[in-house]
């Protein structure tokens, strides 16, 4: 599997927001808006950006 990781930051707010979109957002790791957290790319944490992505800016992380 690659190493390929992606920083993660949450843009919008989780405020009335589906119940298990908002489980996703603390799996993730991302309980306030602003927050950032590195994920190294899977097919899981792939399937929860995507399921979340529109309340996420995604970039990639070279650190």
């Amino acid at each position: 599997m690659s190493d390929k990781k992606v920083k993660v930051t949450l843009v919008k707010s989780a405020i009335g927001r589906k119940p298990e979109h908002r489980a996703t957002l603390r799996a993730l790791g991302l309980r306030k808006t602003g927050a950032v957290r590195i994920h190294t790319l899977n097919p899981a944490v792939n399937g929860m950006i995507h399921q979340v992505g529109y309340m996420l800016k995604i970039e990639d992380y070279n650190g």
